[in-house]
């Protein structure tokens, strides 16, 4: 995607084919930094911090994580201490797993000697199967935009924290059939809801649709029901971090709310997610899914640029007044009116994802 004149992803290498730079994403809106990552812990850290987030740039970001482990160390001890200390970052979004473990299975089954740079390559490779799959889940989901729409009206769409190109290698998930559609010449009109408490809808999706010149309006959390009682919302579309075998579907905390609102007021609930991000172990979300509770800081304070253009954090609470932060909700199935893959459009029932990946259901 464009910055400033300039395309592009959320992670590339270093010309030297070994450290890695990602856009550092808790500097967004106001600044625009990037970071390297010269270490396997740096590589944690990342994830852990959220300079990188999204379910599918978390996978890449781990998939290269352990090409910076096996560049220090390839030996099987390091392979796994590597794979475990990533795996401990973030608990709920599957593409992490989904990642180590491939790239943990290449690198012990390989001589010592081939490790690095069959890492390397496996990463790459990784990446690149993930902006082709946001390609083409853009695809499939700007043909669901393009049936909404009602006349010359802009086809008003609402979505929940950052599913865009941020979240990924590029493109995005719940973000690439807007950018599709929207390059398609479709009208649209796309509702930000901010996305407490870490603000990445106010911040991160309201940058990136600003970036596309796409129209858009921020409102808060609490807003889309009303906006969908007025008729003033067409469709739904938002992310996944974890999506059952079932079609249940883990996403930012607050998604449940937005779905039932949906369901209440026959509004249209699709979820966009590449097949990396089904768990096919498990159909029970609510029960089976773990839930990552991050600090309470993030609900206490808030961070923003202040009136001389100076990034500042406040706080929010009273002194004493506990809080607890809950990074996840899972939206059972029966309130999805559809996934939106690489491979096309399907019921959120174990049905319609083992007729779209029967190579995968096992």
């Amino acid at each position: 995607m464009r910055i400033d004149g300039r395309d592009y992803r959320t992670i590339w290498l270093d010309p030297d084919g070994r450290r890695v730079h990602i856009i550092d994403q808790t500097r967004l809106p106001h600044r625009f930094e990037t970071k390297t990552l010269a270490s396997c812990e740096d590589a944690a850290a990342a994830i852990a911090n959220m300079n990188v987030r999204g379910a599918p740039l978390i996978g890449v970001t781990g998939a290269y994580g352990m090409a910076l482990a096996a560049w220090r160390d390839p030996s099987d001890a390091a392979i796994e201490s590597a794979h475990a200390l990533l795996l401990a970052t973030r608990p709920t979004a599957v593409n992490l797993r989904w990642a180590l473990d491939r790239l943990r299975a290449l690198l012990l089954s390989a001589p010592v000697s081939d490790r690095v740079s069959l890492a390397y390559a496996e990463a790459a490779k990784i990446a690149e199967e993930d902006v082709a799959a946001c390609q083409a889940i853009g695809r499939a989901g700007a043909e669901l935009i393009d049936k909404a729409r009602r006349g010359d009206r802009p086809v008003n769409i609402l979505t929940h924290c950052n599913a865009g190109w941020l979240c990924a290698v590029d493109w995005g998930t719940a973000l690439a059939p807007i950018y599709a559609a929207a390059r398609q010449g479709i009208p649209i009109h796309v509702w930000v809801d901010e996305t407490r408490p870490r603000n990445q809808g106010a911040s991160l999706t309201a940058f990136e649709l600003l970036g596309e010149e796409a129209p858009h309006t921020v409102i808060a959390d609490n807003a889309g029901g009303h906006l969908m009682q007025h008729g003033l919302v067409d469709l739904v579309i938002v992310g996944s971090d974890r999506t059952t075998r079932a079609g249940d579907v883990c996403n930012k905390i607050g998604t449940y709310l937005k779905a039932l609102a949906a369901h209440d007021n026959n509004v249209p609930f699709y979820v966009a997610l590449p097949s990396s991000t089904v768990d096919w172990r498990i159909a029970d979300g609510v029960r089976d899914i773990p839930i990552e509770e991050r600090s309470p800081r993030e609900v206490t304070h808030i961070s923003g640029r202040g009136a001389d253009g100076t990034p500042i954090e406040i706080q929010l609470t009273p002194d004493g007044s506990p809080a607890r932060n809950f990074g996840f909700d899972v939206t059972p199935s029966r309130f999805v009116t559809g996934l939106i893959t690489e491979r096309g459009v399907c019921a959120a029932t174990e049905k319609g994802l083992q007729g779209l990946f029967p190579d995968l259901a096992g």
